[in-house]
């Protein structure tokens, strides 16, 4: 239940900053936030992440049923005892419906944190994309975790193999 809540609250944050930045700013205006690092900018996206496959919403409905489906499936099998696990997909099922509540609504993602990172424009995202990064991170860390618990209960904590 906790694991919703969270995803509950991606959401929530998601659609609110989209809405601000829909309705208070206009499209491409840019508010620096530190000056050659971070900015809002208003920006919208027909597309995946950098802009590809642009006008593909049919794509995009397809497989984000099917993410989302997927993902209930293991927080509901899988996230049992596994706090980092069921956070991780809460925090990915937080960030696939918020993307996909604007490609149904709006035909359009809305995208407002532009960053530079050592000199890089990076492409602008938004809180949904922010937690479906945050969350594969946190499945990428889950994984080892584990990995690394099975071949300790394998080979013991040496790392050599019991006989």
């Amino acid at each position: 239940m906790y694991y919703y809540l969270i995803a509950l609250f991606v959401i929530f944050l998601d659609q609110l900053t989209k809405w601000l930045i829909e309705h208070k700013m206009y499209l491409g205006e840019s508010i620096p936030v530190i000056d050659n690092v971070l900015y809002i900018t208003s920006h919208r996206n027909q597309g995946a992440a950098w802009g590809i496959l642009q006008g593909q919403m049919w794509l995009f409905y397809v497989i984000t049923i099917v993410v989302i489906i997927g993902i209930v499936y293991y927080l509901q099998k899988a996230a049992k005892g596994k706090w980092l696990l069921g956070v991780s997909l809460a925090l990915m099922l937080g960030g696939a419906i918020g993307n996909f509540i604007d490609r149904v609504i709006r035909k359009e993602v809305v995208d407002f944190i532009h960053t530079f990172i050592f000199s890089y424009n990076f492409p602008v995202f938004n809180i949904a994309d922010s937690a479906l990064c945050i969350g594969v991170i946190l499945l990428m860390i889950q994984m080892l975790l584990e990995e690394r618990s099975s071949k300790e209960k394998a080979y013991g904590k040496n790392g050599t193999h019991r006989s």
